[in-house]
């Protein structure tokens, strides 16, 4: 059995990681902690009572080394940066689930995260851990960077044209709306029920860190740089993301065709779904889920391709996505803990 430590277990996605790790058959979770909790897990997430008797401390590196083999990291970005090479030294293999170490580029984090990179070294050796694109660098790596949720289904939504048809695309504009729980746990006067209840707002327009991680990735797919717009929008619910990419086309395709297209390029991935034409995902397809569902209309003149992407923001884009990650870096079943 593979041991596994969980930092940052107090929050959404430390607890969805624990949630799933509890029921794989190949691991055990025998380290827990988190920044400023302290006490059983049980008391913390009272669901878990009578299915864990872990305590959560203070991070302690050596503690941690001691205990496991792999870290999953659910903890707020910036953070990971003083613990990834502490735990990279002393031989634990890592899962980053924040944003510290996305963007290969150090100069652009610094721009979209307000801070220098301070962790050059490792940001190198980081696999970037979307499975559908890099599974055979994650099989061989020690240090793997989860992608973001809102990048997650962006991207997988986007890939098949990126990847095959570049110079058909003009541009991309994304309109995505998440539920609250992907800006985390934190205590904020924005993020309270009666700030967020029946109501819907966009933020960080044109302005999300996970902007450059999306043109990062499609850059590299398509060889090129597409042009590429993004928008993010809260949604009165707990979980769940949905990205609405309009792809715009410089040549006329016919739906049949994208179709045929996006069929054959996830035909082998158990994760990715795409519908049937006339048919559009919703969130409660794929919420408590590690699926991303992906709908497909073109415009009537051939010009525009919708594509619809619906996933679990604390699943698929996070703890669900980071076990994957795990299970093929040590050769479990892909779809192990996740089905």
């Amino acid at each position: 059995m593979l041991k596994i430590g969980i930092v940052g277990v107090s929050g959404y996605s430390g607890a969805e990681a624990l949630k799933i790790l509890l029921k794989h058959p190949d691991v055990r979770v025998t380290y827990v902690s988190a920044g400023t909790t302290e006490g059983s897990v049980e008391d913390i997430w009272p669901q878990f009572s009578k299915q864990t008797d872990l305590i959560c401390k203070n991070f302690n590196c050596k503690d941690a080394a001691a205990s496991c083999k792999l870290i999953f990291l659910a903890v707020p970005h910036t953070v990971s940066l003083s613990m990834t090479p502490q735990l990279l030294q002393n031989g634990v293999k890592v899962i980053d689930l924040s944003g510290d170490y996305r963007l290969k580029n150090s100069k652009t984090y610094e721009q979209w995260y307000g801070q220098a990179h301070t962790d050059p070294k490792n940001l190198k050796q980081a696999v970037y851990g979307l499975p559908e694109i890099y599974r055979e660098a994650i099989k061989k790596a020690s240090f793997v960077s989860n992608p973001g949720c809102y990048a997650t289904a962006s991207t997988l939504g986007a890939l098949p044209m990126a990847s095959l048809f570049p110079k058909a695309i003009d541009r991309i504009v994304i309109d995505a709306k998440s539920g609250v729980s992907g800006a985390g746990k934190k205590a904020k006067l924005d993020l309270i029920f009666c700030e967020v209840n029946e109501t819907l707002k966009a933020y960080k327009v044109l302005n999300h860190q996970h902007s450059p991680e999306i043109q990062q990735t499609l850059n590299h797919v398509s060889e090129g740089n597409i042009p590429f717009y993004f928008v993010p929008h809260l949604l009165p619910v707990n979980r769940g993301l949905l990205a609405t990419i309009y792809i715009h086309l410089k040549e006329k395709m016919s739906l049949n065709k994208i179709h045929s297209v996006y069929k054959k390029f996830y035909k082998m991935e158990t994760f990715v779904r795409v519908r049937d034409i006339g048919a559009q995902p919703e969130l409660q397809h794929v919420n408590h889920t590690n699926f991303c569902d992906i709908g497909l209309v073109v415009s009537a003149d051939g010009k525009l391709l919708v594509a619809t992407s619906v996933i679990d923001n604390l699943v698929k884009g996070a703890a669900g996505q980071a076990v994957q990650n795990m299970n093929i870096m040590y050769g479990f079943k892909e779809e192990a803990g996740l089905l």
